[in-house]
């Protein structure tokens, strides 16, 4: 008996999963967001911020020290590192969760928040810590850049997805074929879960971690980051059907430059260019 428990507790720790959260001092604004984006480059994929720390996930597997270690030198930071339980700090984001509100467009809440008058969308999610819960100013900014857009019976590639939240804005906005990609099983999942709370029907969901070949969109969102999107200039370009609109995130403001070089030979200046804290949401138009 006492090896069949043994056996169990052992069976119930492998299938537990562990994530590592680094927790960065204190640092100025604009150092934040730099960080911010530095980390994603190294597969972090949820983030806390106030005002005296920066929190950042990464599941164990990921997790690199020895890259951590000289990012951590080159940008001049300290940091301590704990390992977590993701059904802890679920819970813990979860408790602290607020509702977003983009302008009069749409609102994200969780399901345990009142219903939000105003907005003309509403998106209710599950709230992990999956990049795209609205909270970060890129994902708040294309949401934006999406409220200028005719979406109606449009088809859409939401290229790294998240949580799911654009291509569930999409759906709502009137589009009509809608493949939301990520790369990570548990963004995935994430999306699949709120796709269900909204009960989107339009929206495909697949692990992926490039734009799938021969296939063309009237409308790509990508919130990424700099690194993916300009090492996926020629396939997120090819993607792009003609008249076709092209909005990127995951940029920071220094970093307007390197878009526009790697894009402006292909589709032209950018028709638009919005900031919200250090980042921004940039969007061109396929001629």
């Amino acid at each position: 008996m006492e090896i069949a428990i043994s056996n169990l507790l052992i069976a119930i720790f492998i299938s537990m999963k562990f994530y590592k959260e680094v927790i960065i001092s204190q640092t100025d604004a604009t150092k934040r967001e730099i960080l911010l984006a530095e980390l994603a480059v190294l597969g972090f994929d949820g983030f806390e911020e106030d005002t005296k720390q920066l929190k950042a996930y990464i599941s164990n597997e990921e997790f690199n020290g020895v890259a951590l270690d000289a990012l951590a030198e080159e940008k001049v930071f300290e940091y301590r590192v704990n390992t977590i339980q993701e059904k802890n700090w679920n819970e813990e984001w979860e408790s602290s969760f607020s509702p977003v509100v983009v302008e009069d467009l749409v609102a994200v809440r969780a399901h345990f928040h009142a219903p939000i008058q105003g907005p003309k969308y509403e998106i209710v999610i599950t709230p992990k810590m999956s990049f795209g819960t609205g909270h970060h100013a890129t994902t708040w900014l294309m949401m934006k850049a999406m409220g200028s857009m005719d979406l109606q019976g449009k088809k859409v590639l939401d290229f790294g997805t998240g949580t799911g939240v654009l291509a569930i804005l999409a759906e709502k906005m009137g589009a009509d074929e809608i493949l939301a990609i990520d790369n990570d099983n548990w963004s995935i999942e994430n999306t699949q879960e709120n796709l269900e709370q909204n009960r989107s029907q339009k929206v495909e969901v697949r692990l992926a971690d490039q734009i799938p070949a021969g296939e063309q969109y009237d409308v790509v969102l990508a919130n990424i980051n700099k690194h993916v999107l300009l090492a996926c200039v020629n396939d997120i370009y090819k993607s792009l059907a003609p008249k076709g609109v092209l909005a990127l995130s995951g940029v920071l403001s220094g970093d307007l430059q390197d878009i526009k070089t790697a894009y402006v030979t292909l589709l032209g200046e950018p028709k638009l260019v919005s900031e919200q804290n250090n980042w921004l949401a940039i969007t061109f138009l396929n001629s």
